[in-house]
């Protein structure tokens, strides 16, 4: 039994890693903060929790965190940077859900969260938590960066072809075309997340540079071993109507060799050993409400001109985009079987 403290326990990926977490059996949640919540117990808050814990917010204390095995960040960029040290230094492990331990490359973390690195040796140290495809790194890190929802679709999207011994496709030619629900927004007070603004509607956003297209390119830059072939991949990202889901379509050219090759076969292979990625049977569609409320990826390729590839993905941004990895990362981690307190199906209808 490991004893774990959420930072940040309010948001909708701090309430989600809770849920997940209160059906872990090797696990206590002893420390859960809340900025503004402090002596509020979480089950008045989020009801459905009632008979699950007894559980109160408290202030962000760092002698308790330092108490626990593990600490999860479901906070704001630049808040788990700030207490990193600390924790490290009493071998206390940490889960980062925000992009503070992403990007190892400090002048893009500047560039688009306007913050200065508080902590750059730590974060070379660190692991990025993409947990299929960074087991190793993951079983013995003390800090983890869990991935953005956006580049958790596009890299076990890719990775198959990227990972080919011959090159299947053309870096420079990836498209990804991306929606997701409003929760991804976070639950905060804003303008632009109220229903009379959503509901009946669908936009894009961050058109002009969006702050995941960073940790997309160095992600596709580790898994491909490839340097500088993927600045020109476009990604844009859109707002769907509904609370939860992702579903991102990728789009890339395929080269002479990927036009001849069963990719069909390759994803299956590549993935056979992967209980949470499913790589659907050709000609099958992934939608949002397969995934909702499970620690699930879908995959399904199509190839509708000869030299393209399309390929889908689905998954619900709030588990296997946020809560549910952090939790599959802090079981590599710890030596747990890898879909503890994972098993979840999804919701239908």
């Amino acid at each position: 039994m490991i004893s774990v403290g959420i930072v940040g326990g309010t948001g909708y990926t701090g309430v989600e890693l809770l849920r997940l977490l209160l059906r872990h059996s090797s696990v206590k949640v002893t420390v859960l903060t809340s900025r503004t919540e402090a002596g509020r117990r979480v089950d008045d808050m989020f009801p459905s929790l009632r008979g699950h814990t007894d559980l109160q917010y408290s202030d962000l204390d760092i002698e308790l965190l330092k108490q626990c095995d593990v600490v999860f960040f479901a906070t704001p960029h630049g808040v788990a940077m700030k207490h990193a040290e600390a924790l490290v230094a009493a071998n206390t492990k940490i889960i980062d859900l925000a992009a503070d331990f992403r990007l190892q490359d400090l002048k893009q973390f500047e560039k688009w969260y306007g913050l200065e690195h508080a902590c750059p040796e730590i974060l070379k140290q660190s692991a990025y938590g993409l947990s299929e495809l960074n087991r190793d790194q993951i079983k013995t890190a003390s800090v983890i960066g869990n991935p953005g929802c956006y580049p958790t679709t596009v890299q076990l999207g890719l990775a198959p072809v990227l990972k080919a011994s011959t090159a299947l496709v053309d870096p420079s030619s990836i498209i990804i075309d991306a929606k997701s629900g409003v929760s991804g927004a976070g639950r905060k007070a804003s303008l632009g997340m109220i229903y009379t603004e959503n509901a009946d509607n669908f936009k894009a956003y961050g058109v002009a540079g969006h702050r995941h297209h960073p940790e997309i390119v160095e992600a596709l830059e580790n898994i491909s071993g490839q340097k500088n072939v993927f600045n020109h991949i476009l990604f844009v990202p859109h707002l769907v109507p509904m609370i939860r889901g992702m579903l991102s379509t990728i789009y890339v050219d395929l080269t002479e060799e990927g036009v001849q090759a069963d990719l069909q076969g390759l994803y299956e292979e590549f993935y056979k050993n992967e209980q949470f990625v499913d790589v659907m049977p050709a000609g099958s569609t992934p939608e949002t409400r397969s995934v909702r409320g499970a620690n699930q990826l879908r995959i399904a390729l199509y190839k509708p001109q000869p030299k393209k590839l399309v390929i889908l993905v689905a998954q619900d941004n709030l588990v296997k985009g946020a809560a549910g990895q952090a939790v599959q990362n802090m079981n590599i981690m710890f030596g747990f079987v890898e879909n503890q307190g994972l098993d979840g199906i999804g919701l239908l209808p």
